[in-house]
C-alpha cells in the first residue's frame, strides 16, 4: 500500500455505509471486514456526527482490538447545528465519547460551502477553540469538507491555513463540485486533498449506460468500471486519499489488490480519450446528478429521494423496464410507501443537498415519468399486500 502525505494511506475506509443486518449495522461483519483493511494497510478512516451510529461502531471496534495507534480518524463538525463555542464543545466531547479516544487525527469542517460560513464561524470563536485542540493534542489536523464550485472552493483554501480538504472528485466531475482546477490548486498550496464519491456512490459502477459499459471493456488492459475510475484518481499526484464506502469483503479485497499495484502517471494518453468517451455516454443518459449521499434524509413526508432519482437514472441509463422494477421493490412494495408523489414541496432537502439539485422540481419529473399509469394499477393492487 503506497502512503503519500502525512502516512496516510492511499485508499481510505468510508465509515458511512457499514453492512447492515436487520436494520442496523451487523457488528461482526464491520469488525471482520476493518480487521482485514487494517491487516493489509488501510490507515485512513472516515466518519461524521451525522452519520447515524457510525462514529459509535467505529469506536467500539477500534477500542475492542487495539486498534488505535494503527489507524488515523477522520471525523467532521457539523457547523450547521452549532450555535456557539460550548455547543461546539458539548458536541467534541460527545465525539471522542462514541469513539472511544481522547484525540482526533483528522478533524474536518462538514459540506463547509463557503467563505460566508467560515468567516461566521470565525466570528463565533472557533480559531481560538481549534488552536486550543491543537494545543492540547486533541485534534492533529484541521480540514473542511466541500461540496460547490471551483471557485468557492479556491477562495475557501485561502481564507485559512487549512492541513488539508475533502473533495467530491472523479471522472465525471472534472468540471463540477471543485474539479480538476480546484484539485490542483490545493496541492499547489501543499494542501492534501481527500476523495470522496471517487466513484458517485456506485453509479459509476452499477449506474453506467451500457455504452459507457461497452467501452470500458473493450479498453486494454482488461479492468472494471470501478478499477478505472479508481485508477483515474489514483493517476494523479495531486491525490493523497481515496474513500471508498467499502460495506463488502469482495469490495475491501477488489479495491486493496487495486491500490497496491498503481503508480502515479501510470495512464496512457489512449486512456484520457476513453474516458472522454464515457463522460460523453453518462451525460447523454443521465437525468438527475444524484449521488446517493442522503444528506437530503430523512424527508418529513417520507419519500426516499436518493432512492428515487437512483430508479429515475436507472430507467434511462439502463432501460425503462429495469427503472421501473426499481422504483416499484425500492419504494412501493413495502408497508410504508417512499414514493416522489409523497413530496409537498416544503424545500427542507435542498438545504442539505451537496450537489444543488433542484429536488422539488426533479420530484416532479420522477412522478411524471415513473408513476404513470401502469405503476398506478400496480400499486393499487399491492397497496394491502403490504400493508403492517
Amino acid at each position: 500500500m503506497e502512503y503519500r502525505q502525512n502516512d496516510w494511506s492511499i485508499l481510505g475506509f468510508g465509515c458511512m455505509r457499514f453492512p447492515k443486518k436487520g436494520g442496523s449495522v451487523d457488528m461482526e461483519e464491520t469488525e471482520r471486514e476493518l480487521a482485514y483493511a487494517i491487516a493489509h494497510g488501510v490507515n485512513y478512516f472516515d466518519t461524521a456526527y451525522i452519520y447515524r451510529g457510525n462514529e459509535k461502531v467505529l469506536g467500539e471496534l477500534v477500542a475492542k482490538n487495539h486498534w488505535r495507534a494503527q489507524i488515523q480518524i477522520a471525523t467532521k463538525m457539523p457547523h450547521y447545528l452549532i450555535h456557539s463555542i460550548d455547543e461546539l464543545e458539548k458536541l467534541f466531547c460527545e465525539q471522542l465519547k462514541r469513539l472511544q479516544t481522547d484525540y482526533v487525527d483528522n478533524y474536518l469542517m462538514h459540506m463547509l460551502p463557503d467563505v460566508h460560513i467560515w468567516k461566521k464561524l470565525v466570528r463565533m470563536g472557533i480559531l481560538d477553540w481549534i488552536n486550543e485542540k491543537k494545543e492540547n493534542g486533541q485534534i492533529r489536523r484541521i480540514g473542511f469538507s466541500y461540496h460547490g464550485n471551483s471557485q468557492n472552493f479556491m477562495a475557501l483554501l485561502d481564507a485559512y491555513d487549512w492541513e488539508f480538504c475533502q473533495v467530491q472528485y472523479n471522472y465525471m466531475d472534472i468540471h463540477n463540485q471543485a474539479g480538476a482546477e480546484g484539485v490542483v490548486y490545493a496541492a499547489k498550496k501543499g494542501i492534501p486533498v481527500i476523495i470522496m464519491e471517487p466513484l458517485r456512490g456506485g453509479r459509476l459502477v452499477n449506474g453506467l449506460p451500457k455504452k459507457a459499459k461497452d467501452l470500458f471493456a473493450a479498453a486494454e488492459p482488461k479492468r472494471s468500471p470501478a478499477e478505472w475510475g479508481l485508477r483515474w484518481l489514483w493517476n494523479q499526484p495531486e491525490i493523497s486519499v481515496v474513500l471508498s464506502g467499502m460495506n463488502s469483503m469482495a469490495m475491501i479485497q477488489e479495491n486493496i489488490r487495486i491500490a497496491d499495484t498503481v503508480k502515479v502517471g501510470e495512464m496512457a494518453e489512449t486512456d484520457g480519450a476513453m474516458f472522454e468517451d464515457v463522460r460523453n455516454a453518462v451525460n447523454e443518459k443521465m437525468k438527475v446528478p444524484c449521488t446517493g449521499c442522503g444528506y437530503c434524509q430523512p424527508c418529513p413526508y417520507g419519500v426516499d429521494i436518493p432512492g428515487a432519482f437512483r430508479c429515475y437514472n436507472v430507467r434511462y441509463t439502463d432501460n425503462f423496464f429495469t427503472g421501473m422494477r426499481e422504483y416499484l421493490m425500492c419504494t412501493t412494495f413495502r408497508a410504508e410507501r417512499t414514493n416522489a408523489s409523497l413530496c409537498r414541496q416544503c424545500g427542507k432537502c435542498e438545504q442539505h443537498c451537496p450537489q444543488g439539485i433542484a429536488v422539488r422540481k426533479e420530484l416532479k419529473q420522477v412522478v411524471r415519468h415513473m408513476e404513470n399509469p401502469v405503476y398506478k394499477v400496480i400499486a393499487f393492487f399491492a397497496k394491502d399486500m403490504f400493508k403492517k
